[in-house]
């Protein structure tokens, strides 16, 4: 079975959430941690803290949709440490508002960041995991990528979507002695929904006919706060995958999670689309 002592580790979207908790968590186990994030300022000053010397922790700040800052990042791994044993594919936001107003340009960039320039990022760091004949891919996806909720649904789909591009790729590297898997969050305590409606505050404060139900919305988010989980509950799948001589296909948490996906799996979808639905 593999250990984290020594392995070299690529994490996306590293300066909060779940992305620094798993570079705190690998880092705590040995493993030599590159991080990456858009925030030079929280990522050096993360660096530090884990490691002082930075014999052990790369920091490469970078935009993940910028093909050069990806090509920097893979190269300024490979020059430090020589090698890539695992990616931790982070980095995301959510979009969201109904798919009648949200404006396509906005639905692309959330495509973008959440799936296409991961799929750009995977590109890079395979070649050489290949040829070593070792390496783990790990995506991290949402349990809403396989519930999708109203004025959820275009990040929701992001994540549904990486769901089949990490089936996928697990069938074409398992001869190459590459794993590949997907962790399924639920409603974890970061800075996420603030940014969402951050992102989203065109749509949200034109929403026209749809403005009724962000109330419900809003009311919902607040119910999943006080059974939310912490960042440090998805580093621990982060850990257990990347330690795992043949990862599952998925894991998911917290304990939630793996309700909501059992429901969706028991009840028809009818059911299931009543208790999601949008409520005024």
């Amino acid at each position: 079975m593999p250990t984290l002592s020594g392995q070299v580790i690529i994490i996306t979207g590293a300066s909060a959430g779940i992305g620094e908790a798993a570079a705190r968590r690998l880092a705590r186990g040995g493993a030599k941690v590159v991080i990456s994030a858009r925030r030079p300022d929280r990522l050096t000053a993360l660096a530090h803290e884990l490691d002082p010397s930075g014999a052990n922790v790369l920091a490469v700040p970078g935009d993940v949709t910028s093909d050069a800052d990806r090509r920097k990042l893979v190269e300024a791994t490979l020059q430090k440490f020589g090698r890539i044993d695992g990616l931790v594919n982070n980095a995301g936001y959510g979009t969201r508002g109904p798919v009648e107003i949200a404006p396509v340009d906005a639905i692309r960039k959330n495509f973008e960041t959440n799936l296409f320039s991961l799929i750009a990022l995977t590109q890079l760091v395979l070649p050489p995991m290949r040829e070593r004949g070792t390496g783990c891919i790990v995506n991290i996806g949402s349990v809403a990528g396989k519930i999708s909720r109203p004025l959820s649904s275009i990040y929701d789909s992001t994540k549904h979507a990486l769901e089949a591009i990490t089936d996928g790729l697990r069938g074409e590297l398992k001869p190459f002695g590459v794993r590949v898997t997907l962790i399924r969050p639920g409603f974890i305590l970061t800075e996420f929904v603030e940014a969402a409606n951050a992102a989203s505050t065109e749509v949200i404060a034109h929403a026209g006919p749809y403005a009724p139900f962000y109330k419900g919305y809003s009311e919902n988010t607040a119910t999943m706060r006080r059974i939310a989980g912490v960042p440090d509950d998805i580093a621990r799948l982060v850990e257990r995958a990347l330690t795992a001589d043949n990862p599952a296909p998925r894991y998911s948490g917290p304990l939630h999670a793996k309700i909501f996906l059992l429901l969706k799996w028991l009840l028809p979808d009818r059911t299931l689309e009543f208790i999601v639905r949008l409520r005024k």
